[in-house]
């Protein structure tokens, strides 16, 4: 068979791209196929960033394409563009945003703040716009996290500015209050108060706004999430039983309301020893993948126990920006893809359209 662009697309069928979990033709990824003669060149359009993925996808399409008769020379384009996807029934996304995401536990005490902050600057590493949103309102400790101080500006007295630390907008109530100073309310004036911290920040042309919902799942966060309108939610938990236990609840929450959970990530796996290596299961082992299992949801990914993680969040500069070559950032990367390419796979929302960003391989 002489070499055609269905040949090629044949080819390009049996590259699985494990972001979105399928192949590149059944994700709709390949935007365009030329053959001239010997020479073949492929268009690749992502919906999802993948800067730490782009070169070793454009390796593997070389590699299968190039492997067919005839072919003498294969140049492969990446490229992503990041959409708008559904969010719950009635709800309108916001402005300038165009997926919001929840990070959940349902327990306190699993890292869920910290692997927010390290998720959101994943994804700005890999290629897109990200906000935070802090909705721990009791608990606020974004703050701390992104190195943040001082109040925002009001350029109208109605609406705020985000602050901006290591590339990420971001919004807290711990920006308003000084750091002894609790959060006393109730209720009802919580979601009040998070809802107008949501809807009133000026957010420039976000791809991700992750949303740090406070812990438990009571009054407060099934109110949150029936009136956020949010595209998924990503659930963080230890391997520990009691936590898992927690962490179910959070996922059938969010199913109660109809938003899809693209997966769960597995907090504090495994503890390394710093002094001589020993690995310790000190939470326990394979937790989250049996409750991904149970529940039919992938597992993201899993993150160790390690006191630099730590360490770098309170100092400001989380893992992801302090050490981005280390093996604990690149794992924080790799969750991110797989995060975004799950979200891809949902179904658009065409109410809402604004520039896109995208990033090529030139």
């Amino acid at each position: 068979m002489s070499l055609s662009p269905d040949s090629v697309r044949a080819a390009l069928a049996l590259i699985h791209d494990p972001n979105v979990d399928t192949d590149l033709i059944s994700a709709q990824s390949v935007r365009g196929v030329g053959v001239d003669g010997g020479k073949v060149a492929i268009e690749i359009l992502l919906g999802y960033p993948a800067a730490g993925y782009r070169d070793t996808l454009a390796e593997r399409i070389r590699q299968a394409v190039g492997a067919l008769p005839d072919v003498e020379a294969v140049t492969v384009d990446v490229r992503w563009r990041i959409g708008a996807h559904r969010v719950q029934k009635d709800l309108t996304p916001l402005p300038e945003v165009r997926n919001i995401v929840a990070i959940a536990s349902g327990k306190g005490g699993v890292g869920k703040s910290t692997t927010a902050v390290n998720l959101a600057l994943a994804l700005a590493v890999e290629g897109a716009r990200v906000g935070v949103l802090d909705a721990d309102i009791h608990g606020p400790s974004i703050p701390m996290m992104l190195g943040l101080q001082g109040k925002p500006e009001s350029p109208d007295g109605k609406n705020i500015e985000p602050k901006v630390s290591h590339g990420l907008q971001a919004m807290s109530i711990g920006l308003f209050l000084g750091e002894d100073t609790p959060t006393i309310w109730r209720g009802p004036m919580t979601t009040q108060y998070l809802q107008q911290l949501l809807t009133t920040t000026l957010w420039r042309d976000l791809d991700y706004l992750l949303i740090d919902l406070p812990p438990g799942t009571g009054d407060i966060q099934l109110t949150l999430a029936q009136r956020v309108p949010v595209s998924a939610a990503i659930i963080v938990t230890t391997p520990q039983d009691i936590a898992l236990l927690d962490a179910k609840k959070a996922l059938k929450m969010f199913e109660k309301v109809e938003v899809p959970v693209l997966g769960i990530v597995e907090n504090m796996a495994v503890h390394v020893c710093s002094n001589c290596g020993h690995a310790e299961h000190i939470f326990g082992a394979g937790g989250g993948e049996k409750m991904a299992a149970q529940y039919d949801v992938p597992l993201l990914g899993s993150l160790p126990l390690d006191i630099a993680i730590r360490e770098q969040a309170d100092g400001g500069a989380p893992t992801v920006v302090s050490q981005p070559d280390s093996a604990v950032a690149l794992a924080y990367r790799e969750i991110a893809r797989r995060a975004a390419g799950r979200l891809a796979m949902q179904a658009k929302n065409k109410s809402i359209a604004f520039p896109s960003i995208v990033i090529q391989n030139t």
